[in-house]
């Protein structure tokens, strides 16, 4: 597997809406968004797998923005291609167009917030300019950071509105492009909940900085506006209470977990990135109430000095990022320090520990995994099927809980098939077939890599004897 993905999140490409929101319209509408924007995400998946290491995302080369401007705003005319021609920049007026508007003050609002607030220049702290595409795809209901840009859908006019609408989608996207600048931290299983986490409090910190409200005054939703009239959902989430912001036959219900105890395992969505970032998001709520005032003073200030401090790394677990929240603290706000660390335990959380739940038998886990060894000499065929919620108290499930949680399986066995040297299989040797989220890989044995050879026998061994 590729190491790059250790160094940014960038190219995991980081999505507003999560996947199985999608997958629940496309089974709901098969004739809307839903469908539409989970091929326009496979197009772009496809694109970036194909594309050389250090290569992005853009079709053609970025036009020239006027000089020295912050920002500039493209529109891809409804193609997926990018970054689309340049509209609006920095210092020029309006244009008419509600996305480029929105998008402007959007991203204006966002820089001038760091600037003002955290005294930093634009996300990597040397002012680069921030790059903003709108009326990308048709009826492209999702927004993401590429690596190197913003981009926004319009959303399909029936359930989802405009993406640049509510300005803290804006700034949830903006923030993993901070992320990207400090923490490095990978877009799967902790690290990547850690990252969604991070974007939201960034959404939450511009939303109330904007509004001039307090912790105790603020609705906590990211997202609010983005759901046309008669959709049942407040917003995309709820910091405060995850698992509450919406309830809708085409949505399907809110499945974020706010306690530790609840952490999902799975390897859809990148590990449960927008699951579990549940979790961090409702530990920096009450952190936030609890120090009182107003948030990007409190607990945003915090959240921000742990960012920059080099004290988190590409796979810094929640503890880890809870340990560097509680050390930021005695600098930033030395009075808060326990109140901070109480946050994070009220989730479940313990500062400095590894997060693998109570009683050490790893979180709650959820989905099967099964592996069908094949071949060898005698030609031989072996399946084993294990369901990860039923593994508490054995150390084997642990470790194969733990080996889930820290590494995306999934797309390390896609990276073996397509880099392995004489990806054929090999005479006398077994070829392994990893069904994962209902999805299946196929590899020969001298393809599989050390973690995958380890996950292998671990459901081998567990499947044998369950």
């Amino acid at each position: 597997m590729s190491t790059s993905r250790e160094q940014t999140s960038g190219p995991d490409r980081c999505g507003f809406v999560p996947p199985y929101v999608l997958r629940h319209l496309a089974a709901s509408r098969p004739d809307g968004c839903g469908p539409r924007t989970l091929l326009a995400d496979q197009r772009l998946r496809e694109h970036r797998e194909a594309l050389p290491p250090g290569a992005t995302l853009r079709t053609t080369a970025l036009p020239a923005a006027p000089e020295a401007a912050a920002w500039t705003v493209h529109d891809a005319g409804g193609l997926e291609q990018l970054p689309g021609t340049p509209v609006r920049a920095a210092g020029q007026p309006a244009t008419g167009d509600p996305a480029v508007d929105e998008a402007a003050a959007g991203i204006e609002a966002t820089l001038r917030f760091f600037a003002e607030v955290h005294d930093r220049a634009s996300y990597d702290g040397a002012g680069a300019p921030a790059v903003v595409t709108v009326h990308f795809g048709r009826d492209y209901a999702n927004a993401f950071w590429d690596g190197t840009q913003l981009v926004f859908g319009d959303g399909d006019g029936e359930v989802f509105e405009r993406f640049t609408k509510p300005l803290d989608v804006m700034a949830h996207e903006f923030g993993h492009a901070l992320t990207q600048a400090t923490a490095g931290l990978v877009y799967e299983g902790q690290p990547g909940a850690l990252n969604e986490s991070v974007s939201d409090v960034v959404a939450a910190c511009v939303k109330q900085w904007l509004a001039g409200e307090s912790a105790a005054d603020a609705d906590w939703l990211v997202g609010e506006g983005l759901f046309r009239p008669g959709v049942q959902a407040r917003a995309l989430r709820d910091m405060a209470a995850p698992g509450t912001a919406y309830d809708d036959p085409r949505l399907g219900r809110d499945p974020q977990v706010g306690h530790l105890d609840d952490f999902v395992v799975t390897t859809d969505d990148n590990g449960g990135v927008h699951l579990n970032s549940g979790i961090p998001n409702r530990a920096f709520v009450l952190a936030a109430r609890a120090v009182g005032g107003r948030t990007w003073e409190g607990a945003g200030a915090v959240w921000h000095a742990a960012l920059l401090s080099g004290d988190l790394g590409p796979r810094t677990d929640f503890a880890g990022f809870a340990a560097a929240t509680v050390s930021a603290a005695e600098r930033v706000l030395p009075d808060h320090v326990e109140t901070v660390r109480a946050a994070w335990r009220d989730v479940g959380v313990e500062p400095g520990r590894p997060s693998t739940g109570p009683a050490g038998q790893g979180p709650a886990a959820t989905g099967v995994v099964e592996v069908r060894r094949s071949g060898g000499f005698a030609g031989t065929r072996v399946v084993a099927r294990v369901d990860l919620a039923d593994l508490a108290g054995d150390p084997r499930g642990d470790e194969l809980v733990r080996l889930l949680t820290e590494r995306d399986v999934r797309a390390e066995a896609l990276g073996a098939g397509r880099e392995a040297a004489g990806g054929a299989p090999q005479p006398d040797r077994f070829s392994y077939a990893f069904v994962l989220d209902g999805e299946e890989v196929v590899l020969p044995e001298q393809a599989l890599t050390p973690s995958l050879q380890r996950l292998a026998g671990l459901v081998l061994d567990l499947g044998s004897t369950r």
